[in-house]
């Protein structure tokens, strides 16, 4: 089952997928979150509560996407109260880009640069048995949820950053029960977007480069994800494809197991706060980046998997101005 968000004449509303070309209204105020809700407090399964509500119309979808009424596909009534984060280091990538970081692994510890040395944890403990505690992941904070951007708008860049890259990732989004206990709602297409070039420059400049606004959706997959996820990036200037290249996700591809970044990051106290959304990006080995690509301004970011139905599209705005942020003293 796939769920998606949208607005209708600025009612905040929420879908069940029917078809590529399709979407049945379910019947109720609050969206997502209001039926997350719901299931948390039944004890009941999403999809149940779903079905439970389903109406009985239906919508087309196309017009939802070209006229940009597509939200994502999880929100908080506060986006205060959503907390966007993500792992890095955490795919092992195509067989050439693996073999690669398998060979730099061979060499003393004293030789491994930081970030190697993170990934060498993740390769032999990120995966561990039921009952134990995995290797911890790298970690980083991109904001709370006015940071999200929704299918189809822009993707702001500020006029201070270096570069403005896609990062094509699978998200996972969760809602906080009363009792504390982390709830995860449904996984997402994402795109992580960041500051590649201020990260390259400096691993410490790491959390500035994730400082940045994201997207997710359009789909909210419920249920189990496919341990192998094979999908494309791809970015389009002036209608037509500047670069494209194939990326794996899922389990299989990963160093570390979903539920051993999940422990990694609800482990905190102050992330288990009632009521509270949670956005966490899983990671990515595929960056055009990495190709020597230069995103410029129009230009759309596109990431697909089928299991997700739609793509995930996001044109690029670069913002010309800086925002004057002089502290004023009382």
């Amino acid at each position: 089952m796939r769920l998606i968000q949208y607005l209708d004449q600025d009612q905040l509303r929420v879908a069940v997928v029917e078809t590529s070309d399709a979407v049945r209204p379910i019947d109720i105020p609050g969206g997502t979150y209001a039926l997350a809700q719901i299931a948390i407090d039944a004890g009941q399964p999403l999809t149940q509560v779903v079905e439970a509500r389903l109406g009985d119309t239906l919508v087309d979808y196309q017009p939802l996407v070209d006229e940009c009424r597509l939200l994502p596909p999880l929100t908080h009534p506060d986006p205060a109260h959503c907390l966007v984060t993500g792992t890095g280091l955490t795919h092992l990538g195509s067989a050439d880009t693996r073999s690669a970081m398998h060979t730099k692994t061979q060499v003393t510890e004293e030789e491994l640069t930081d970030s190697m040395r993170m990934f060498k944890l993740g390769v032999e403990g990120g995966k561990p048995a039921p009952g134990e505690t995995g290797a911890q992941p790298e970690w980083f904070y991109k904001g709370d949820g006015d940071c999200i951007v929704a299918p189809e708008a822009a993707l702001p860049s500020p006029a201070f950053a270096e570069d403005a890259g896609e990062e094509p990732e699978l998200a996972g989004l969760y809602l906080v029960g009363a009792d504390g206990t982390p709830w995860r709602v449904g996984y997402a297409i994402g795109n992580e977007f960041s500051d590649h070039v201020t990260e390259r420059f400096n691993y410490l400049w790491l959390a500035h480069s994730k400082l940045r606004a994201c997207s997710v959706g359009p789909e909210l997959l419920i249920g189990d994800l496919p341990a192998h996820l094979e999908g494309v990036s791809r970015i389009v200037r002036d209608g037509a494809t500047l670069w494209e290249k194939p990326f794996l996700t899922g389990e299989e591809n990963m160093a570390h197991s979903l539920a051993n970044l999940e422990h990694h990051h609800f482990k905190y106290a102050g992330f288990r706060r009632p009521g509270d959304v949670h956005v966490h990006f899983f990671g990515t080995a595929t960056l055009s980046f990495a190709d020597g690509i230069q995103p410029r301004d129009g230009d759309r970011f596109e990431i697909e998997l089928s299991a997700f139905g739609r793509p995930l599209r996001n044109p690029l705005r670069l913002e010309a101005n800086s925002v004057d942020c002089r502290v004023s003293p009382l």
